[in-house]
């Protein structure tokens, strides 16, 4: 899966999981996740669904650095690799 494929993913997984309205045209790569609408509730869903999306399995603890949708990203590509 390429980065750009990841990324459109996670938008859509990001768009079903937050609990707040958002205009997605103005969400980009630098966007903080903390600013979308994820509280540390909802963050956990959003690992879950993230989980569920990608196939992949990983502790919410691992995203401790992660502060942009373009952090995630990485996180994801560099576990589908």
């Amino acid at each position: 899966m390429t980065r750009p494929e990841i990324g459109e993913k996670l938008r859509q997984v990001m768009k079903e999981s937050v609990r707040k309205e958002l205009d997605w045209q103005n969400v980009t790569e630098n966007s903080r996740i903390a600013e979308l609408g994820f509280d540390s509730l909802s963050i956990l869903d959003l690992v879950y669904d993230v989980q569920q999306a990608f196939a992949i399995d990983f502790d919410a603890e691992e995203l401790v650095g992660v502060r942009t949708v373009d952090d995630l990203v990485s996180f994801l590509e560099a576990r589908l690799q």
